[in-house]
């Protein structure tokens, strides 16, 4: 567009309806995040360009699943938060006395807030969430978008427009719902198995028990050792998985993990580890120990652990990028993974952030 044209447009913007501006407003602002976005990382496979047909896969670096593609919001962030507030106060009514009975008084911080008839006190759609508090709302949804593409913190501070300091609070903020969001029980044949993440003191300036690693790093000794961490992981043939990080990898652990949720009514598969054995055989769990995990017996094909080792490599391919998690922070990275394969491929910024505030794809209720 050349200089007279665009003043041409700028003249009309005067004449354009609220409603209007408000669109204009949003195809700039999305205009400008997916420029940035392609400076920064290119376009996200299988993102579509008006005339332009699929675009074309990039090379894979691992046989690991693709990264989930967020759909695009045509709505304000702000509004988007509002909406997903007033799903929450339809279901649970009022946070502070479970009433439903609430009516609308009035608004603030650009969301509405309502008053319990019952305890007579007043609240908003984000009362008692880790949310709660947050400022800058219209931002929300390219802070979820960042979080469903992995990126690091940099990266998401700069798609969002805000300080490195204030994403990793958000990425914290955004994981605690999400980190303890896990099925109540898995259902028929249930593989579980450990694996082992190095112990890692990402963000501490001092008090190390040991000298500083960068980056990552490596650990001191070959094998399992104190320096690596159990994390178990169960999941059914469904999908549904759970996990744990474990204080010691022992049946007391694991039964504090698996109890309630692996049951007599399932059939669990493992590799024959004392600890996990031991905690099948105490719950009375029909138990299939299978010594080599890549080759099930010919007999029961059914029974294999290839699933559960499957989700360790795919979680430990996505981990990698971040170069070391703080090990204080790893249930809420495993919350992070464990949201995205429940919430697959096609994955919508509304359900990352309803999952946020409380209401993840393992804690959905039934509808009224």
């Amino acid at each position: 567009m050349d200089v007279s044209e665009f003043d041409g447009w700028l003249g009309k913007i005067a004449v354009l309806t609220p409603v209007q501006r408000r669109q204009a407003w949003q195809t700039l602002a999305l205009s400008e995040a997916t420029d940035c976005d392609a400076i920064e990382t290119s376009l996200p496979w299988g993102v579509e360009i008006a005339g332009s047909g699929p675009a074309t896969k990039p090379d894979q670096q691992s046989s690991s699943m693709p990264s989930p593609v967020a759909q695009p919001l045509n709505r304000l962030g702000s509004d988007v938060v509002a909406e997903l507030g007033q799903r929450r106060v339809d279901r649970i009514g009022c946070p502070h006395c479970d009433s439903r009975d609430v009516v609308h008084w009035g608004k603030a911080s650009a969301l509405p807030r309502y008053r319990c008839k019952g305890c007579q006190r007043t609240f908003n759609g984000l009362t008692k969430t880790p949310l709660a508090g947050l400022r800058m709302k219209d931002k929300w949804p390219a802070q979820a978008a960042a979080m469903i593409d992995g990126v690091s913190l940099a990266k998401a501070a700069k798609r969002c427009g805000v300080d490195y300091t204030t994403a990793f609070r958000w990425r914290h903020r955004f994981l605690a719902s999400l980190a303890g969001d896990k099925p109540g029980a898995l259902s028929g044949i249930v593989e579980g198995d450990e694996t082992f993440i190095l112990e890692s003191f990402k963000g501490k300036r001092s008090g190390l028990p040991r000298k500083a690693r960068k980056r990552g790093g490596k650990s001191a000794k070959r094998g399992i050792s104190a320096e690596q961490i159990p994390v178990l992981v169960a999941r059914d043939r469904q999908g549904a998985t759970t996990d744990a990080v474990l204080p010691k990898l022992n049946r007391v652990s694991i039964t504090a993990a698996l109890g309630g949720i692996v049951t007599s009514a399932n059939e669990f598969c493992c590799d024959g580890g004392t600890a996990i054995v031991a905690f099948a055989r105490r719950a009375g769990i029909p138990t299939h120990i299978l010594p080599m995990p890549g080759k099930p017996n010919p007999q029961a094909p059914d029974f294999h652990i290839n699933n559960v080792n499957a989700y360790h490599s795919r979680l430990k391919e996505w981990l990698r990028p971040f170069h070391g998690v703080a090990t204080k922070n790893l249930p809420n990275y495993l919350g992070w993974r464990r949201t995205l394969e429940a919430l697959g491929q096609k994955v919508i910024l509304e359900d990352f952030i309803f999952g946020a505030i409380g209401f993840g794809p393992y804690q959905q209720p039934a509808p009224l």
